[in-house]
């Protein structure tokens, strides 16, 4: 049975990996992630290819902290009773910062990120210093791994996974337009 929250040693290690341009599998609130640090195109270059996703469609990232969303978007563009009544927990789309690489974006003006409230990404995210890259563990049209059996099916040895437990959420996060308020995914 995998922890509720990581070891420090596994922290540390997933660290280590994220700073060297290595991307890992870790939980998320309903299913596992797969991460990199997202000022390393090579490593996001390297998801993609193991997902078989377009560029074009972007990624997400997740952050611990409302400043750590702050180097990738411009969070005075927004008003801040959105920011309160929506994090932590759901995926905002924000008006992207030059950080915000178009690389990450994909074909989309803005930048979607969520500031987590699941005890292990926050805890990855904090010990990171930053944000990081999130994107759904699976390959292009399979069903997103909720389990460990799956996620090695799907990618075998290929990343590293951070030992800790899914948040048990269901459903993928929302998705928000933070300008516009637009639900873009339910």
């Amino acid at each position: 049975m995998l922890p509720k929250s990581p070891r420090r040693q596994d922290l540390r290690k997933a660290v280590a990996l994220l700073r060297h341009g290595q991307v890992i599998a870790y939980p998320t609130e309903g299913v596992w992630g797969l991460g990199c640090d997202p000022r390393r195109r090579p490593a996001l270059r390297h998801i993609l290819r193991l997902k078989k996703r377009p560029q074009r469609k972007g990624v997400l990232l997740i952050a611990a902290t409302r400043s750590q969303a702050a180097r990738f978007a411009d969070l005075h563009a927004v008003e801040e009773q959105v920011l309160g009544r929506y994090w932590p927990g759901t995926t905002l789309v924000l008006p992207a910062r030059r950080e915000a690489a178009a690389w990450l974006r994909g074909q989309h003006g803005g930048i979607a990120i969520r500031v987590t409230h699941h005890e292990a990404s926050r805890r990855l995210c904090r010990s990171f210093g930053r944000a990081i890259v999130s994107t759904s563990a699976n390959p292009a049209g399979l069903q997103a791994a909720r389990d460990l059996r799956t996620l090695r099916r799907y990618f075998g040895a290929r990343v590293w996974v951070l030992p800790a437990r899914l948040g048990g959420q269901r459903r993928p996060s929302r998705i928000i337009d933070a300008v516009t308020g637009r639900i873009l995914r339910s």
